[in-house]
């Protein structure tokens, strides 16, 4: 058939234009082509042009510079403009095709023509619009008019031909007329805006502020609509990240109107905005505000969720319309046709069109498509909000901390955990109840609209399907609700284990040594049952949760299909019958998620309550009367100059750094009278709890003098520091601080900053998570000089030489830990460090030995400070200090008993100074005693120097490992680094799965593969049901289906379809009830089976990794950090326990899904497989790019998470410090950022999925098109039926909802198989040999029975890698001896300890003890027939008892006797309990000193010949420890005991002295030989120590 323009028919010719040239329809739709022709030819060359020279130019953001007004209408108009000229093109085609004898090319051409002219406009414009250059719009302005014009011309020529809306051509044209229209106005607009044409001065524009920033990399907000809405900005991101992972830099700052700052005026305006004059008292409402500041944002994202709500719809309706259509032919009479010819051409009915298949295919494919981007779409608006709103929440929450009244702290109304929960839980709370809010009332219409349409297909039986679905909500709910219940018995249970397990892990050394470590296994082992336990119940209300999500589709569609063959007696159609099984599966997913948003809302309330209360808490008093230059009274009606309020309203978005610079240093004139810094007048002080705490309070703080504050413990000394900084509620009087002088004041330029910033140092010390030198400097700017005197006036050089990177070693919670004396005295160094005029130090010798103190108080106190004339006011216990006073207030009872100078004290009241003076004369002895011990400091620095020493080598023999991985990658780094990146790590889920047991893994990969195939069965049997009623109706004779079923093969011979019916039925029914119950059971115990298999594998992990490490080798705990191990048992345990399994779960069901739907499509259709290829491989790469994006940001949003939970903690501990130096505004600074840079972070990894679900959900579009094309097009050669085309593309339609599913859930479980590799790198690690080479029974029962020792050419090391530690060391101890052991530090002493218990490496020689060789003795054996004290005492929590005996083997008589040879027994008595008394964790409520005697207890109720006291006595004073000398003398007179001196004149009366340096023995013989060598090591000492 020739092809030509306008047809050619042979009785009219198309070309005459007899009756005028306008009305022959052909010439109109000639005409319709002109502008698209003109457009194409401008534009071609424009563009190409354009893009040869745009590599030169510079690559700034220029996609995304700048929109022209009318930008995102623009983009809306030309999708509508595209979806009809696709409209007209399909309209075309088909008219065509239906009556015509020939071809009339002109009912299409000009549309398809149209579609490519409407895609160039937009291409252009986009070009136009990021080279900035708007004069080229022009071209698109006349392309409008022409359309437009040449549209109205086609439409007026309808009009006269009487074609009207009744007809499809009609409505596309007058459509078309009025979106050229509006785009001639959007065109119009730009030129009147912008005045680039037709006016004199053209206007200059810049890109948005943030753009001008090259750091903010967030596009979101600038790009255009299309990348908008695909996120193909996205794309160098994620695909970027295959070569290298994504840092922080890489993620770059958030846009302004996402920041917390921004955020948080606009929250805290309308918060405040509520407080009205007439009730200020009544709180605002969080609701309120909240709604204020992001209601719209969420008004929109619920409009995209309800578009693509009903868009969804169009999935069902379209297949049922395609299955229906598939078979009706075209016999309807050709003359009926004609009548509705006009022009010449043949003008179809707006309905026809639906009628055909092809097209409905398309229009379901086009649904899908903005179903989907819709949906992401709201998604995407929900959590942008959810994210701005946290960091407004984090913001107001923050700066109510630092406005906390601190009684609030102290008086436990407000506790630390508390704030921690606000910031951690409640924000997350509230952030989570926005992301699923749209959802809320979103839901409830879907469903009424979903089973409005069921009823329209199949009748009342629909419903009763619908209300199966309804009715199981609500036991949903109650599910939900009792998961919510069981987590929280698992985490208290889990709590109590990590107590457990830290505590094993700290004292680890001391369980070794006494052989308990199995008793402490086996209590943890007991918690983590309780745990278990709860993780059953949680595993089985997850799986039920599982499986009802599982089964309430079958049962559904099970209860509507038989209830619609009892009511109508036949079965349903096939398009019916397909179309509403789609429909249940769009009803399950809300009904499942309505629970989870239920549950959340509820959580919400509850948050919203708490932060409430919170905010409404008690604040500080306003201190302008800190400001100096007024002084205030403290009434509560006067608030002047609030300045520390209002900082920098004007400016938020830079906070002005010069606002909290340090005041200048005064200048000391001889002319200022004023010589008070702070006066306080008759004041009287309260922590807000009515008792008033000071008062009658009448002080001066002279300045530029030393004033001393002294008293008894708790007499108020620290409170009168805190009233003076206004911490405190002022009941009465006031606090006056001095003016600066003038001069400055006018340097200065701006009163506000002419507030005293107080240098304080609390009693408690109060660290940074930050390096040593960010902890002393704080905030001010770094002097080297300075720097250097405060660390020398603190001595901290030698601890500060010890850590691994010098004063750049993070220290704090995160970093290392420093022992009481080191914190300490690093406040102090940041006090004296701080130029400020007044320095506060509270007690700042409390945890320093006397050395130390005299160092300070000299260097520090006495010249630093003095020299500077700073103003210093010290509270201190030592009186031996009072002589340097130049000014001393004595207090007592929270009031002034005394003040003035020491003379002025000594000559009014003299009872006071003679008590004093016994006091200091008391401390004059403690201090002779002092300096005879090797100080505290040294052992303090010893601990730390050990910590390292073993972690330095720990940290060489890492780095040998990792350098010779790096030299075999190096050879082609490129690749290996991506493959190292996108590897699924399958050995880790091997790992995890056998840890389950392999019967689980079979019973739940038979049973996974059960349940989907009888998922399938049950919709190809409902297929062949429904296609033989068809079959039937139409035409009885002939069978489609011959072979498939033995019912079909006898159709031909049965008389009535009426009678074959009722047989088929009562045939298919029956089958159809038992695969829906199977389907039902089967869902039921795969649920069961995944979830229990979690379990088993969680238990054999955690119990194999706890008895792995609590049986390592001590060398183990001494290079692995503290940190780490509990991290195991912690974060890795809790991901094994509860988030595998559903992922584990969720993963396979996806997968399953997937393959299913595609095996069944393919076996209908078998054309579809060649479509598939191509959408396989798109599918691997989309997944591929997205696990390795995800997997890095999800670790940046892990890590930069952790920071900002951390300073909100440090900030509430810090409170009084941080308002003492006035550093609120850095602070806020710094929370700012840190708010800000988690949420780039989560924003990003929320942008990803979106990317990674716009794409997959195209995909399955594309997914359902090539299936509903294939079907159609298979229909011309062969026939499947209608049943089986409609179970097609459901399957088709639920690819697209589990695609997404699949990768993410891939993703996810990549993350989380990283916990089960920790685990298991630490299941590798080596365990003590245990057993030995002898068996216990042939040890006697009482050995050790003399406690001889033979030591013979010893040889030790920690490690293979290691020097030996003692080197070829001979001795001989007789049995009953008193061994001294004594040598400088690192001189082998301990490792000698440690050796006798077979501790260390024991490579050469050996140790005999009563004849028989250690080494062959098992360990449990050895240790427990041995004592040890050791140096650091350990106590667990739990009670006297169980820490003296925790095998519960001894009598209380026993126990009493060893308290009292332990100098303990009258301590204990008066405890509530006596032996029962609580010991809290880590002992903390006794002192060192009593810790350690109760450790010298232990030993003794261990009734062992053998006694070894590892420096047993540093932390103990000097008349215990000498009565102890007495005690281990007589009670120990026939055993043998060596003691490892750490002062040598506790082993002067020593049977036996061995000296000891660098491994070897350098002296060995009686104390007394000994000291008659002049220039003998142990004389040298002894000299040293008197």
């Amino acid at each position: 058939m020739a092809l030509s323009f306008c047809g050619n028919n042979k009785d009219i010719n198309p070309y005459s234009v007899e009756n005028g040239t306008l009305n022959n329809g052909c010439f109109v739709d000639a005409l319709n082509l002109v502008p698209h022709v003109f457009l194409l030819f401008i534009t071609f060359p424009i563009l190409f042009i354009g893009w040869g020279s745009q590599s030169s130019k510079v690559q700034i953001h220029h996609n995304t510079w700048l929109h022209f007004p009318g930008h995102n209408m623009r983009w809306i108009l030309t999708f509508l403009l595209l979806f009809v000229h696709v409209c007209e093109f399909a309209e075309g085609i088909v008219s065509n095709s239906r009556v015509m004898s020939t071809n009339h090319l002109h009912l299409f051409m000009p549309a398809f023509m149209g579609f490519v002219a409407a895609t160039t406009s937009v291409v252009y414009y986009h070009n136009i619009e990021t080279s900035n250059f708007p004069k080229l719009l022009l071209v698109l302005f006349i392309y409008w008019v022409l359309a437009f014009i040449t549209k109205s011309i086609k439409l007026w020529k309808f009009a006269e031909f009487n074609v009207g809306p009744q007809h499809l051509r009609f409505c596309i044209t007058a459509l078309l007329v009025v979106l050229y229209g509006l785009l001639m106005g959007v065109e119009v607009n730009v030129i009147r805006v912008r005045k680039y044409v037709f006016f004199a001065n053209p206007q200059k524009v810049k890109p948005p502020e943030d753009l001008q920033d090259l750091g903010v990399r967030f596009l979101q907000p600038f790009v255009n609509l299309l990348s908008k809405a695909t996120y193909w900005w996205m794309n160098p991101l994620i695909i970027g990240a295959h070569k290298r992972p994504i840092e922080l830099k890489k993620i770059g700052k958030l846009p302004i109107a996402m920041r917390a700052l921004t955020n948080y005026l606009r929250l805290k305006d309308a918060y405040e905005d509520q407080r009205t004059a007439e009730d200020p008292d009544r709180p605002p409402s969080i609701w309120r505000s909240m709604y204020r500041a992001f209601g719209r944002p969420i008004l929109l994202s619920s409009t995209f969720r309800y578009l693509a709500d009903l868009l969804g719809f169009a999935g069902p309706l379209c297949i049922s319309g395609i299955v229906k259509h598939l078979k009706t032919k075209d016999d309807v009479a050709t003359a009926d046709k004609m009548k509705d010819t006009y022009l010449g051409v043949y003008f179809m009915s707006s309905t026809e069109l639906l009628q055909n298949s092809s097209v409905l295919a398309v229009l379901l494919f086009l649904a899908l498509v903005l179903q989907r981007t819709f949906l992401q779409a709201s998604y995407y608006v929900t959590i942008e909000t959810g994210i701005n709103l946290r960091g407004a929440l984090l913001a107001m929450i923050y700066n109510k901390i630092l406005r906390l009244s601190t009684s609030n702290m102290s008086m436990g109304e407000m506790t630390l955990g508390q704030i921690n929960n606000l910031v951690a839980i409640e924000t997350n709370q509230l952030m989570w109840f926005l992301f699923l809010c749209p959802n809320l009332w979103a839901m409830p219409v879907q469903i009424v609209m979903g089973v409005i349409l069921l009823y329209y297909l199949l009748g009342w039986s629909a419903l009763v399907g619908a209300s199966v679905i309804v009715l199981l909500a609500p036991v949903q709910y109650l599910i939900a609700t009792k998961l919510a219940d069981t987590q929280k018995s698992t985490l208290e249970h889990s709590t109590d284990r990590l107590k457990k397990t830290s505590e094993i892990l700290k004292g680890i050394k001391l369980l070794k040594l006494y052989a308990w470590e199995n008793i402490f296994c086996d209590s943890v082992e007991e918690t983590r049952g309780k745990e278990l336990t709860s993780l059953k119940t949680f595993a089985f209300y997850t799986s039920m949760s599982i499986f009802m999500n599982a089964a309430i589709p079958i049962a559904a569609v099970l209860a509507t299909f038989v209830m619609h063959h009892f009511l109508n007696k036949t079965g349903p159609t096939p398009s019916e019958a397909f179309a509403a099984l789609a429909l249940f599966h769009i009803l399950v997913t809300p009904l499942f998620l309505l629970s989870t948003v239920v549950r959340f809302a509820v959580k919400a309330l509850v948050s919203v309550q708490k932060l409430g209360e919170f905010l409404q808490s008690d604040e500080i008093g306003d201190d302008s009367w800190r400001n100096g230059d007024i002084s205030v009274s403290l009434e509560p009606g006067k608030k002047h100059l609030g300045m520390t309020k209002a900082i920098n309203r004007k400016q938020p978005m830079r906070y002005q750094m010069d606002n909290y610079e340090q005041p200048t240093r005064r200048q000391m004139r001889p002319t200022e009278t004023e010589d008070v810094a702070v006066k306080v007048s008759n004041g009287s002080f309260t922590w807000g709890n009515n008792l008033v705490t000071l008062s009658d309070i009448n002080i001066r703080i002279p300045t530029g003098q030393l004033t001393m504050i002294v008293g008894q413990v708790g007499c108020g000394k620290s409170s009168l520091l805190l009233a003076m900084l206004g911490e405190m509620q002022a009941v009465d009087g006031r606090v006056y601080w001095s003016k600066l002088p003038h001069c400055e004041m006018i340097n200065e330029g701006n009163i506000s900053k002419n507030r005293y910033s107080v240098a304080y140092a609390a009693q408690k010390s109060w660290l940074l998570n930050a390096t040593v030198e960010e902890n002393i400097t704080f905030g001010s700017p770094f002097n080297k000089q300075r720097y250097k005197a405060v660390i020398d006036a603190c001595s901290l050089q030698p601890d500060i030489d010890l850590l691994p990177f010098g004063d750049q070693t993070e220290i704090g919670e995160r970093g290392i830990n420093l022992s009481g004396g080191q914190r300490q005295r690093i406040c102090v160094a940041r006090a004296l460090y701080q130029n400020t005029n007044i320095v506060f130090l509270d007690d700042p010798f409390s945890a320093l030995d006397i050395h130390l103190s005299d160092h300070l108080m000299q260097e520090g106190i006495l010249k630093f400070l003095q020299d500077d004339k700073r103003t210093l006011v010290l509270v201190t216990h030592k009186l031996q200090y009072l002589i340097h006073a130049d000014w001393i207030i004595a207090m007592k009872d929270g009031s002034v008993l005394r003040e003035g100078t020491l003379k002025d004290i000594q000559t009014h009241d003299v009872e006071l100074y003679d008590h004093w003076k016994t006091l200091m004369n008391r401390q004059d002895q403690g201090l002779e005693k002092d300096i005879q011990q090797d100080s505290q400091t040294t052992l303090e620095r010893k601990t730390l120097r050990r910590a390292f020493y073993s972690r330095e080598a720990k940290n060489q023999i890492d780095d040998e490992d990792e350098e010779e991985e790096e030299e075999e990658e190096d050879d082609d780094n490129m690749s290996t680094t991506t493959n190292r990146r996108s590897k699924i790590p399958w050995k880790m889920c091997w790992c995890y799965l056998s840890s389950g047991g392999f019967f689980m893994v079979f019973l739940m990969v038979s049973s996974k593969l059960l349940k989907h195939s009888v998922i399938v069965a049950i919709d190809y049997w409902l297929a062949l049901w429904t296609s033989s009623k068809t079959e039937q109706s139409t035409d009885a004779g002939t069978d489609l289906f011959t072979g498939t079923s033995p019912a079909n093969s006898s159709n031909i011979t049965l008389p009535t379809p009426g009678t074959l019916e009722a047989e088929k039925d009562s045939y298919y029914l029956p089958v159809f009830i038992i695969l829906c119950a199977a389907g039902i059971t089967l869902c039921l115990i795969t649920s069961l089976t995944v979830e229990f298999l979690g379990l088993s594998a969680a238990t054999n992990l955690h119990h194999n990794l706890l008895n792995k490490i609590i049986h390592a080798p001590i060398r183990f705990f001494d290079i692995t950090p503290l940190g780490q191990i509990l991290n195991r048992f912690s974060a890795d345990t809790n991901i094994i326990d509860q988030h595998i399994p559903p992922t584990l779960e969720s993963l396979t069901r996806s997968t399953l899904l997937c393959l299913s739907a595609i095996g069944v499509i393919a076996s209908i259709t078998p054309a579809f497989l060649i479509a598939l290829v191509p959408l396989a491989v798109a599918f691997y790469f989309i997944q591929k790019y997205f696990r390795v994006a995800s997997k890095d940001l999800q670790d940046l949003d892990d890590s930069t998470q952790l920071p900002l939970l951390c300073h909100f903690s440090e900030t509430a501990e810090g409170l009084t410090t941080i308002r003492a130096f006035r550093h609120e505004a850095r602070f806020k600074q710094r929370m700012l950022e840190l708010t800000d840079t988690n949420n780039t972070a989560y924003l990003f990894l929320s942008a990803a999925n979106r990317w990674l679900e716009v794409r997959t959900d195209y995909l399955g579009a594309v997914i359902v098109l090539t299936a509903a094309g294939a079907s159609i097009w298979s229909l011309r050669y062969n026939n499947p039926a209608g049943g089986l085309v409609g179970l097609g593309l459901t399957y088709a339609l639920t690819v697209t909802n589990y695609l997404n599913w699949v990768v993410r859930n891939l993703a996810d479980l990549e993350v989380q198989m990283a916990a089960v590799k920790k685990v298991n790198s630490f299941l590798s690690t080596e365990s003590e040999n245990y057993e030995g080479s002898m068996d216990t029974s042939q040890v006697p029962e009482n050995w050790p029975h003399d406690g001889e020792i033979k030591i013979q050419d010893l040889c030790v090391r920690y490690d293979p890698m290691l020097k030996p530690v003692l080197k070829h060391v001979n001795a001989c101890i007789k049995p009953g001896q008193k061994v001294g052991i004594c040598g400088r530090t690192g001189s082998g002493k301990s490792s000698l300890s440690l050796a006798f218990f077979n501790m260390v490496d024991i490579f050469e020689g050996k140790i005999i003890i009563d004849g028989i060789d250690i080494c062959k003795l098992p360990l449990p054996t050895l240790r427990s027939r041995l004592s040890i004290i050791l140096q650091d005492p350990v106590l667990f929590s739990g009670s006297i008892r169980f820490n003296l005996d925790p095998e519960r083997m001894c009598t209380d008589d026993r126990l009493w006797e060893a308290l009292e040879i332990a100098q303990l027994k009258n301590m204990v008595k008066t405890l509530p309990g006596g032996l029962d008394a609580v010991v809290t964790e880590g002992g903390e409520n006794f002192s060192v000193g009593q810790r350690q005697l109760f450790c010298l207890a232990r030993a003794f109720v261990r009734k062992s010949s053998i006694l070894i006291m590892d420096e047993a006595t540093a932390s103990i004073d000097m008349a215990t420890e000498n009565i102890l000398q007495k005690v281990v003398m007589t009670a120990f007179a026939d055993r043998t005991v060596v003691t490892i001196a750490h002062r040598v004149h506790t082993i002067l009366t020593a049977d036996l002295v061995i000296v000891m340096k660098r491994g070897n023995i350098m002296e060995y013989d009686k104390p007394e030989t000994l000291l008659e060598q002049e220039d003998g090591m142990f004389a040298s000492f002894v000299k040293a120590d008197m």
